[in-house]
């Protein structure tokens, strides 16, 4: 189901996540390729330009890494709670410890003000998605109101 006939469907980043996919793909190859075909430089003895070969395409691969896993935040709604994952921090609310949504103008993502005073991002609503990210913070701000209830 989708996100408009299911309340409960998980929510993703689009634009963000369709970037980073494409960035992360670019890094990988391009790194690659610089490291395969790249010129070795004068003086360098035949280890020295192995080992950076191997750097370059390390490199280009903990980019493309770091690229794929931001493509890969979201949060999970279901009836007991919801599971953020950002970037670096997961994370399982139950919905009563949720006591507010808000996406304020000018904010990259919708925040989550929870009953101990803390917040947390919801990176997977983001404002690059423009008017599909206010309907997914108006659906996730009626899941935490039905779920207050």
């Amino acid at each position: 189901m989708s996100g408009a006939t299911d309340p409960y469907a998980p929510f993703r980043p689009v634009t963000g996540a369709r970037v980073a996919r494409v960035a992360g793909l670019a890094s990988v190859l391009v790194f690659g390729l610089v490291a395969v075909l790249g010129p070795t430089y004068a003086g360098a003895g035949p280890t020295m330009a192995l080992l950076n070969r191997i750097f370059i395409a390390g490199l280009g691969l903990a980019m493309g890494a770091f690229l794929w896993r931001y493509a890969l935040i979201r949060a999970i709604p279901s009836a007991a709670g919801i599971v953020v994952v950002n970037l670096v921090l997961r994370r399982e609310l139950e919905w009563s410890q949720v006591a507010s949504v808000t996406f304020t103008p000018g904010a990259p993502w919708v925040v989550l003000e929870l009953n101990d005073t803390e917040e947390l991002a919801v990176m997977a609503i983001q404002r690059a998605d423009g008017e599909r990210a206010k309907r997914e913070a108006s659906r996730l701000a009626a899941l935490v109101e039905h779920h207050q209830r």
